[in-house]
């Protein structure tokens, strides 16, 4: 039961709503069906590295992919 974002299209209010198999999500402001979800930031904030699409060898940088940290801003 994965929790999503979501932005109304109808009046633009950002919610989180626990999704069950065959929900159907509502906006809890104006009861719009179909909200757009979100990109979720869940995945950064627990430090969660994604691997980098190069299939050189050693360590990139989890931001930019760039083998070099210190070149991020």
């Amino acid at each position: 039961m994965p929790i999503y974002e979501y932005t109304c299209e109808k009046c633009g209010k950002d919610f989180e709503m626990l999704v069950f198999k065959n929900d159907e999500p509502e906006c809890p402001a104006c009861g719009a069906k179909n909200p757009v979800r979100k990109m979720s930031s869940f995945g950064f904030s627990v430090g969660y590295k994604f691997k980098s699409s190069s299939s050189g060898a050693g360590s990139s940088c989890a931001h930019c992919g760039s083998s070099n940290c210190s070149s991020c801003s």
